[in-house]
């Protein structure tokens, strides 16, 4: 065999910080790439990475001012000012630049624009990528979360020009990877894009760390009873995370529990979160915002605020609601089988397609809230060992299927594509 010539990888996204779903992914992907003894670096608006291997670029970032100017006059509108054009040339070439000068500074080797050439949130970004790849050849393989035609608020615009250019493009130095089945066979029949199919994955080779007692005073810092139930939606307050659901699930329980929502809005607006705590006190649901004090790592906030991981909140739950109604996977739906949890699954297509038919034991809803759900949810939470014994089947069918040996497989290939035989 062949050795394994070990390459320099570049990361290039939005924002690669914090835990939404494309810089965790990002972050397991560079996980399983390092382990294969190549070295990665990152390019972005906003990083948390080291900053040794660190590439910090403003404009990358969609909240960037002039970013947001040029969204707002893209999308929503039917013409596109002449000046929107010019501002969107003039930050593509500066992005173009700073490209180049990521690539330069660390000597990369291969590119992989992580939803950059899929979500428009920065359109000059994408177009940027684009032709970087058409003027230099340097190989990518473009990682894709979620295509703007699957949002709606992307499908009224004055710039499928620059869509069909960039978002994504087809070249043929550019390989594609996507989550799911749905995903490949609407980027063939769009585009005639062939890609690879790479679903989320978690580390089940390496369990969680037990409980060690830190997050131990999460219940009474939340204001749990004794008796009280802690179901958590582990994701962040969007619409699309039918979060109504879990409100009236809890509603329906009748007996003493909590919803603890794990994250905050995040870049779509605080309309849907003021819906959330509409509808929490309409069905008298003890809901608890809890993103102020859970970060990526524990610590203690400026106001001397105790801070907790995501890890510790699943350790305390009781039960995980996912109630999505539009999923490119489903990072939430994997978390929860990784730390044993019981959880509540709407019956999304992705789930349906792809994640149901292994095998999983879940309690499912199909877009409303059934009375046998709610006593399918009633009972696990008074019969807590059949809730362990769901949770140990999962896990077996989580580390079969949705590993990190999977996705090693899979970037194996990949890499083999862009460089030839012998690399991993």
């Amino acid at each position: 065999m062949a050795p394994i010539e070990k390459r320099r990888i570049g990361f290039i996204s939005t924002r690669l910080a914090g835990t939404d779903g494309v810089s965790l992914e990002t972050e397991k992907w560079a996980e399983v790439i390092e382990r294969e003894g190549h070295r990665c670096f990152y390019m972005a608006g906003e990083l948390d990475t080291p900053p040794e291997i660190s590439f910090m670029v403003p404009e990358c970032h969609f909240t960037h001012e002039a970013v947001v100017e040029t969204y707002e006059g893209c999308f929503g509108e039917a013409l596109r000012d002449p000046e929107i054009t010019r501002k969107i040339e003039d930050l593509k070439h500066s992005l173009k630049q700073g490209i180049r000068d990521f690539v330069d500074k660390f000597d990369i080797e291969l590119l992989i624009p992580e939803n950059a050439l899929t979500i428009p949130l920065n359109l000059p970004l994408g177009l940027a990528i684009t032709e970087v790849a058409v003027e230099t050849g340097i190989p990518m393989i473009a990682h894709h979360h979620d295509f703007f035609w699957e949002r709606k608020r992307f499908l009224r615009n004055s710039c499928w020009d620059y869509l069909n250019k960039a978002f994504p493009p087809h070249l043929p130095m550019i390989k594609h990877a996507v989550l799911n089945s749905s995903q490949d066979d609407q980027l063939s029949l769009r585009t005639g894009i062939s890609a690879t199919i790479i679903p989320n994955v978690m580390d089940f080779m390496s369990p969680p760390p037990l409980p060690d007692g830190y997050g131990d005073d999460l219940r009474d810092k939340l204001g749990f009873a004794p008796d009280e139930k802690f179901i958590l939606q582990p994701t962040r307050i969007v619409k699309r995370k039918g979060i109504e659901h879990a409100i009236e699930m809890v509603h329906r329980l009748n007996m003493p529990a909590k919803l603890v929502i794990s994250h905050a809005s995040g870049d779509e607006g605080d309309e849907y979160s003021q819906r959330v705590i509409d509808y929490s006190r309409l069905l008298d649901v003890d809901t608890v915002f809890c993103s102020e004090f859970v970060d990526d790592d524990r610590g203690t906030a400026p106001d001397g605020k105790k801070i907790y991981t995501l890890a510790d909140l699943y350790h305390q739950a009781d039960l995980v609601t996912y109630p999505s109604t539009i999923e490119g996977f489903g990072n939430a739906f994997l978390e929860a089988i990784y730390f044993g949890v019981p959880l509540m699954v709407n019956n999304y297509s992705i789930y349906s397609l792809d994640i149901k038919p292994r095998g999983f034991k879940t309690i499912e809803i199909d877009d409303y809230v059934s009375d046998e759900a709610v006593e399918q949810v009633r009972h696990v939470l008074t019969h807590p060992e059949e809730g362990k014994e769901m949770a140990r089947h999962n896990y077996a069918l989580g580390a079969r299927y949705f590993s990190y040996e999977v996705l090693c497989q899979k970037l194996c290939t990949m890499f083999m594509e862009c460089f030839g035989a012998g690399e991993a």
